[in-house]
C-alpha cells in the first residue's frame, strides 16, 4: 500500500504548492506561519519543503528544495523519490483550500457555471466543499496540463 505523502511549503514556495495541489497531493501553504505551525504540522505527518537551509535543518522531516524555479522544485522532488505523478490523480484538490473536490450535482452545478460548460462537461465538474468554487475541463486545465507534460510529469 502507498503511503501517501503529505506537505507543508514555506513561505518562499506558493508556487510549488499550487503545482503539488496540481497533481493532488495534500499541500499546506500560507505566506506566513505563526509560531509553532511548522513544528505542529511536521509532528501531524507533514513534510516540510523550504528553500531555507537553516529552517530544513531545524526540523527532522524536512526537504531542502534548491531551485527557485517550479519545474526544477518538481523535478528535484521526483528525483529524490518525494513525489511521482499519477494522471489519475490530477486536479483532484482545490488550488486555493487544498481540500478534495467532489463530483458537482446537476442543479447546483447548473447555477455556478455557465451554461456552455455544464452541457459540454456536465460529468467533470467539480465542487470545493470548503470555498464553494467550481472547476471544470477548460481551456485553462489544457493548459496545465500541457505544462505538467512539458515539464516530464
Amino acid at each position: 500500500m502507498l503511503v501517501e505523502i503529505k506537505f507543508i511549503a514555506d513561505s518562499m514556495l506558493g508556487r510549488l504548492a499550487k503545482w503539488l495541489r496540481v497533481l493532488g497531493y495534500d499541500t499546506l501553504y500560507q505566506p506566513f506561519y505563526r509560531q509553532g505551525v511548522i513544528g505542529a504540522s511536521i509532528g501531524e505527518g507533514r513534510k516540510l519543503l523550504s528553500r531555507h537551509r537553516s529552517t530544513v535543518t531545524r526540523y527532522a522531516n524536512s526537504m531542502l528544495i534548491h531551485s527557485d524555479h517550479v519545474n526544477d522544485q518538481l523535478d528535484e522532488m521526483k528525483k529524490a523519490g518525494t513525489i511521482i505523478s499519477e494522471r489519475s490523480r490530477w486536479f483532484s484538490r482545490c488550488l486555493l483550500c487544498n481540500v478534495l473536490l467532489e463530483k458537482a450535482e446537476g442543479t447546483h452545478a447548473h447555477d455556478n457555471v455557465p451554461e456552455y460548460v455544464f452541457y459540454q462537461s456536465a460529468s467533470e465538474i467539480r465542487f470545493c466543499p470548503s470555498c464553494h468554487r467550481y472547476f471544470w475541463p477548460g481551456s485553462h486545465r489544457e493548459r496545465m496540463v500541457g505544462q505538467l507534460e512539458q515539464w516530464g510529469l
